[in-house]
């Protein structure tokens, strides 16, 4: 990415959503030339399968695919599936963050039907303390989904899993939806203006 055209540098920011943002996790600790990272509705543990980086490995967090929840639709909800990262057997799973040169942004959707979103981004907030670092920038959104996407994009508030073939719930009330995605929207273009570029400010957003 250093050497694309495009990128400015010296750094590159990271935006990751879901399982793509424990990716973006992994990758802010360990890879040189990551100055922000952005985590939307985000596992502060690695999941679904582990990972492996040269000599590194983190386990998978375990699930529990018997806690999940058939709505009357026959909708999934995959909230309670996920173990614990504090508990003992499951902590190695946690990403050292820690490690991570630059700073972190997350968006939590507090009404997230796949990951426990508030909670985990907590776990990040003492974890990065605990090792004398700056606590994130955690911006909650009450009402809101797993899917926090682009201003004026429709609410989902259910999809068909591309893995699983079955629709999974993911939350979100429209109004409260549509409000968190503008103010979202600006929120992540300020911290990387900020991280970045240098700048504290950024004009307003034309969307």
């Amino acid at each position: 990415m250093l050497q694309h055209p495009k990128v400015k540098g010296p750094g590159v920011g990271l935006l990751g959503f879901s399982k793509g943002g424990d990716l973006c996790l992994s990758m802010a600790s360990f890879l040189k030339g990551i100055t922000a990272t952005v985590l939307i509705n985000s596992c502060v543990a690695n999941t679904i399968t582990p990972l492996h980086y040269k000599d590194m490995f983190i386990p998978s967090l375990g699930s529990d695919p018997g806690k999940i929840v058939v709505t009357e639709s026959g909708v999934l909800i995959f909230l309670d599936i996920w173990d614990n990262p504090l508990e003992e057997l499951n902590y190695q799973s946690i990403i050292p963050l820690e490690r991570a040169q630059g700073p972190f942004l997350f968006l939590v959707g507090m009404d997230d039907h796949c990951w426990k979103s508030e909670f985990y981004a907590r776990i990040a907030s003492e974890r990065l303390q605990a090792h004398g670092k700056d606590r994130p920038q955690i911006i909650y959104y009450p009402g809101t989904g797993h899917c926090i996407e682009p201003p004026y994009f429709p609410l989902c508030r259910a999809s068909v899993h591309t893995v699983l073939g079955q629709a999974i719930l993911h939350g979100g009330e429209p109004k409260a939806q549509s409000r968190a995605q503008v103010d979202a929207w600006q929120e992540i273009q300020t911290f990387f203006h900020k991280h970045l570029n240098g700048k504290k400010s950024v004009p307003s957003s034309k969307m």
